[in-house]
Order: structure tokens, then C-alpha cells, then sequence
């Protein structure tokens, strides 16, 4: 059987490819689930956090690990939740937004996604572009042209499976912790001090604006939508008892990685804390600066080049994941579909040209504002990644009894309020100041149309799944009187649809129409074509998915023939409800045969959202088949 041009699994190439299933005894039986996790925790410890790591801890010495601490506990529940939805569900953070949303709010979602992959892509760029700077004295903007390189890497390391991608990265994150540790032991700071840092303590705006990076720089969006499809390269027994076993290795996994990966951003902080802050090099906020500090102030000339090799693992690791976090990105919300190198080079090219522009217009100098720039945009999509979550989590009609209980959602939707409260006051901020200054008047009115816009997608992002859930139930409690059964009477049916996505549930769809009718009965089968070409040129298409969508459809047309029924297929193009309803209207079918999967009812829709628009538009009979 060929494989569909849009895969339903997530990360469909290496779906469900490491079996869990099989007897392991002992510590074998963890070792099938670890990996994901520190695929995910790369993303923690990336050269975004170093800029906002070295930058608190220059400044404000030891007082921010408290907003290290509690982001990373943030992102432990969250990155479980997540784990908890590509478990149960079997899909991913995207592919959830796709079935749950109106297409223009999944469009807008899929753009901030995109976002905040691009500004996660630009840190690492600017990451791997100076640790290679310090390393060999390349200039920056050469290390930037040469991370480009990188996509070779990922498509090698892709060929050869999952498990060796997870064993790279693995080996990355150890040298990281390495060096780190090996620096930590130089600078030897005072540990009494260091504890003092645990104590939250009231923040002034310039500490704000660091802190609101670093939980940008940890709690990442696009790491959210990486763990839900990442668990799912594990096959688990679909049962109960294999679902629980499955989220308790995989919460063991994460939590392994990601204090591993507060582990290492605690060290940036605190060697930038005792190497600079407590020498008076408050105004460190380089990672050239600091790297060219460490020499003089320890004494070594380990430490720099420790330093530099543990930049660009970071940068090299992290880059390997946001590629897969785009992936999974645009197949979820577009279900579209292009060639991994492609996409990589497209990320990369994305990030690498407000790069070179900030070097070429204003120098090295502004390279390390572009690094904290970006982690404080990731935070601010932060809440249009978390909200959607902890709705999917909590629908005990999706997740059954694995949906989170009271307590776990409450403290969720805190860790939320935060999120949000610390971006709002930080974009209030800057925007008050923006206003207030010399800018024109056309940049003020586009500020606050853009923040008009940002607010109403919010809204609807939040609320809609609580109003359509309300609605729900208040047409399932409406009744009317009481009604006498006096005509049972129904018109002969003559015509058939059927509404065919071309996989396994083809057979499900067209069994189920045949026991509607008989032999008399005129079936027509319906297929829609979505490629490029097809939504352009529509029936003068003549592309490898046109030919091999009729290819399909006269097999199956000739199959059902040769059993004695009176079949006709028809391939409609570009709009699915459009196409559908024209073709159903056009045969005289008086009735619809249409399908949808059975984890979340008639809103998971095969069609996209097409099952509501076309029964709401047809005035037969429409049979909805799970399968």
C-alpha cells in the first residue's frame, strides 16, 4: 500500500518505531522510554539562555536563580502535560489546535508557532555563530553563513533512525554539563551566597525584562509541541496499564533532563554571578565579553575554551530539535508536508537574515540584544502554546480518565496566569514608553492595532473551547414535548455518497454505505484533491497525487462493479466542503457517508473542519462513521 502524502501520525517516519512493548526487565525497561525528553531539554539550556543567564547573574548577581528555579518546575508540569496529551491522545499539541479551532484562528496559531521556532532558530544561530568566533577567530558573520551547514548534519543523523539522533544529542548535553562543571569547580563560588539566591525577592523593570527572557529561554513554546509528537515514537500497549506505564517513565525521563538542564543554566548564572558581579563587571552582558573575562578573572585558559566548545553543542543540539519542532508545526496545523532538508534550510535562512542584517547595520555589539530579543518573544507566545494545553488535558470526552485532576489543573492554570501577568506588564511597559515617544504617529496606530489583534486571538484561543463545550451540553439537556410517533415514514434512498479520504478507513466508509442501500442503489464515491497544482488548475491538474487519487478511485470503482453494484467515482478539487456538497447535489444522492476518527467524535475531522459545514448545508441524511 502507498503511503498518503499527509501522514496522520505525527513525526510519521519514525512513528511508534521504538517498541516498548517487548518484556524488558530492571533498568532496560526505562531505557526503552528515555530520549524524548532530552531531545526537549536541549531547548533549555540553548545559547538564548546563556545570553539571558550571563546577563542576569553579570547584573544582578545571584538574585534571579529563584526565576530560574520556578521556571524550570513550570516547565517540568508542562512538559508533562504534554507528554500526557501525545500519550493518551495520540496526537500532538498542532494536531489537537487543527480539530479543536476555527481555521483562522489555527492559522494565526500556526504563525506565532512559526515565530517563536524562528526566534528559537536565530538564538542558535547567533550561539554557534560566536562559539565558533571564539573558538577560531572566524568573524561572526561568518560563523552565521557557516551554521547553514548544519541541515547535512540533521539529514545524516536522520537516516539512521530516532534512537541515534537521541544518542547524539545526549552526548551533546554531557558535554555542556561537562564543561560547565569543570568551570563551576574553577571559579569556586561561595555556596552560602549561592542559596541565597533560592529567595524570591521583588524585581525592578530591567530585572524584569532578564527575568521574563529567562522563562522565555526555558519554558519554550515550540518545546511543547516537540514532547507531544516525540513521546509518540514510542509504541505502548493500548491499554490502561500501558498508558500509566508510559506516563510515568516518560514524567522520569523529563524530569531527569530538564534538572539536568537547570542544572547547567543555575551554572551560567552563578559563574557569570562569581566571576563578574562579585569583581564589579556588572556590565557583562556579552558572551564575547564573557568568554574573553574568564582567562584573566580564573586564571586558566581552560575555562574560555570550555566555554566556547559547550556554545556551539548548545547551538548544534538545539538546532537539531527546532528543525523537528517545524516539522511537526506545519504538518500538524497545515497538514502540508515538504522535504525535511527543505524545511531546515528554510528555518535556518529565516533566522540567518535579520542576523546578518543586525550585524552588517549595527556591528557585533548588538548581537547579544538580538540573543535576549528573541528569548523574550518566545515568552511572549508562551500563553497561545500553555492555554490551548491545559484545555486538551483537562476534556475528560478526549483524555477519559487520564485527564489531570483538580489539583494539577489549578496549579496549571497558575503557572498560566504568571505567563501571561509577566508578559503583559512587559509589553505594557515597553509600549507606554514607545507611545510616549518621538515615534510617528503611523507606528503608535499600528502598535496598538497589533495589540488589539493580539488581544481578541487570545480571547477566542482561550474561551472557545469552554463556550463550545457549554453549547454542547446545553443542546444535549434541551427537549422538547412530548411528540406521537404517527409518520415513520421515510422516501426510498436511491443515490448514495460516499466521501473517501484514500486509507485503511476507505473499507470501513464504503462497507457501511453498501448496508444503507442494495444493488439498486446508485453509490457515488467522492474523493478531493488538495495538492498545489489541483488548487490552481483544479480539473486540468495533472500531478503525481491527481494520477494517483484516480488511480485509487478506478480500483475501487472497478472492485465494487465487479460485485454487481452501481458505482461511479468523482475526483473534486482544491475546497473540500465546496466540492463535496456541489458533487453530492449534482448525483441527486439522498444520503451522505462521511467519516471521523473515534478519539474526539465529529470534531476530529478527516476532512479538516468539513464535517460540521457540510451537514449544515445538505439538507439529506449524513452518516458519520468512526473509524
Amino acid at each position: 500500500m502507498e503511503q498518503k502524502l499527509y501522514p496522520e501520525h505525527s513525526l510519521s517516519e519514525v512513528h511508534e518505531t521504538v517498541d516498548t512493548t517487548l518484556p524488558r526487565k530492571g533498568i532496560k525497561r526505562l531505557l526503552a522510554y528515555i530520549g524524548p525528553a532530552y531531545l526537549v531539554s536541549v531547548g533549555y539550556m540553548d545559547p538564548g539562555n546563556w545570553a539571558t543567564d550571563l546577563q542576569g547573574g553579570a547584573k544582578f548577581g545571584y538574585q534571579l536563580i529563584w526565576v530560574l528555579l520556578m521556571s524550570n518546575l513550570m516547565a517540568l508540569l508542562l512538559q508533562s502535560l504534554s507528554v500526557r496529551l501525545g500519550i493518551v491522545r495520540r496526537r500532538d499539541l498542532a494536531q489537537a489546535n487543527r480539530e479543536t479551532y476555527p481555521p483562522i484562528v489555527n492559522f494565526f496559531l500556526y504563525l506565532l508557532a512559526e515565530l517563536a521556532i524562528a526566534a528559537c532558530d536565530l538564538a542558535e544561530v547567533l550561539g554557534m555563530a560566536i562559539g565558533i568566533h571564539l573558538l577560531t577567530g572566524l568573524p561572526i558573520i561568518w560563523g552565521v553563513a557557516i551554521t547553514v551547514l548544519d541541515t547535512f548534519l540533521f539529514l545524516l543523523l536522520q537516516q539512521y533512525g530516532i534512537r541515534k539522533m537521541e544518542a547524539f544529542i545526549i552526548g551533546l548535553v554531557a558535554i555542556i554539563g561537562l564543561s560547565f562543571l569543570v568551570q563551576i569547580l574553577i571559579a569556586h563560588p561561595p555556596i552560602s551566597t549561592v542559596v541565597t539566591g533560592f529567595i524570591p525577592t521583588k524585581l525592578n523593570h530591567e530585572a524584569l525584562y532578564i527575568a521574563v527572557g529567562i522563562i522565555g529561554a526555558t519554558v519554550m513554546p515550540h518545546n511543547l509541541y516537540l514532547h507531544s509528537a516525540l513521546v509518540q515514537t514510542r509504541k505502548i500497549a493500548p491499554t490502561v496499564k500501558g498508558i500509566k506505564k508510559a506516563i510515568k517513565y516518560n514524567l522520569i525521563d523529563s524530569t531527569i533532563a530538564l534538572n539536568a538542564a537547570f542544572l547547567v543554566n543555575t551554572a551560567i548564572l552563578v559563574l557569570a554571578a562569581t566571576v563578574f558581579y562579585h569583581t564589579g563587571n556588572t556590565q557583562v552582558a556579552k558572551i564575547e565579553d564573557a568568554h574573553k573575562l574568564l582567562q584573566p578573572l580564573l586564571g586558566t585558559s581552560l575555562a574560555p575554551i570550555l566555554f566556547a566548545i559547550a556554545l556551539i553543542a548548545a547551538g548544534q543540539s538545539s538546532t537539531l530539535t527546532g528543525t523537528l519542532a517545524g516539522q511537526i508545526v506545519m504538518e500538524g496545523y497545515l497538514k502540508l508536508r515538504i522535504n525535511p532538508w527543505l524545511r531546515r534550510l528554510l528555518t535556518r535562512l529565516i533566522a540567518i537574515v535579520p542576523a546578518i542584517l543586525v550585524i552588517l547595520i549595527y556591528g557585533d555589539d548588538k548581537v547579544d540584544d538580538l540573543l535576549v530579543f528573541s528569548q523574550v518573544i518566545l515568552s511572549i507566545q508562551l500563553g497561545f502554546a500553555v492555554i490551548p494545553l491545559i484545555h486538551f488535558v483537562s476534556d475528560k470526552k478526549t483524555m477519559g480518565e487520564f485527564a489531570i485532576k483538580l489539583p494539577t489543573k489549578i496549579i496549571a492554570w497558575l503557572i498560566a496566569i504568571i505567563l501571561i501577568s509577566l508578559n503583559v506588564n512587559l509589553v505594557a511597559n515597553e509600549a507606554i514608553l514607545l507611545l510616549h515617544s518621538n515615534t510617528s504617529f503611523v507606528n503608535k496606530l499600528l502598535l496598538l492595532f497589533a495589540i488589539a489583534a493580539f488581544l481578541s486571538l487570545f480571547f477566542i484561543m482561550t474561551f472557545y473551547p469552554i463556550f463550545q463545550k457549554r453549547k454542547f451540553q446545553r443542546e444535549s439537556s434541551m427537549h422538547g414535548d412530548l411528540i406521537a410517533l404517527e409518520n415513520l415514514q421515510v422516501n426510498q434512498i436511491t443515490g448514495i455518497a460516499v466521501a473517501l479520504e484514500f486509507s485503511k478507513a476507505d473499507e470501513k466508509l464504503i462497507a457501511y454505505a453498501l448496508a444503507q442501500g442494495n444493488k439498486n442503489v446508485t453509490y457515488t464515491l467522492i474523493h478531493i484533491v488538495e495538492s498545489v497544482s489541483a488548487k490552481y488548475l483544479e480539473a486540468a491538474s495533472d500531478d503525481i497525487e491527481t494520477r494517483r487519487d484516480k488511480e485509487r478511485m478506478n480500483n475501487y470503482v472497478d472492485q465494487l462493479k465487479s460485485m454487481g453494484y452501481q458505482i461511479e467515482g468523482i475526483i473534486g478539487f482544491h475546497n473540500r466542503v465546496n466540492e463535496i456538497v456541489r458533487i453530492v447535489q449534482e448525483t441527486e444522492a439522498n444520503m451522505l457517508v462521511m467519516g471521523a476518527h473515534r478519539h474526539s467524535g465529529l470534531k476530529d475531522y478527516i476532512f479538516g473542519e468539513t464535517i460540521e459545514d457540510v451537514r449544515h448545508r445538505l439538507s439529506i441524511p449524513v452518516l458519520i462513521v468512526s473509524v
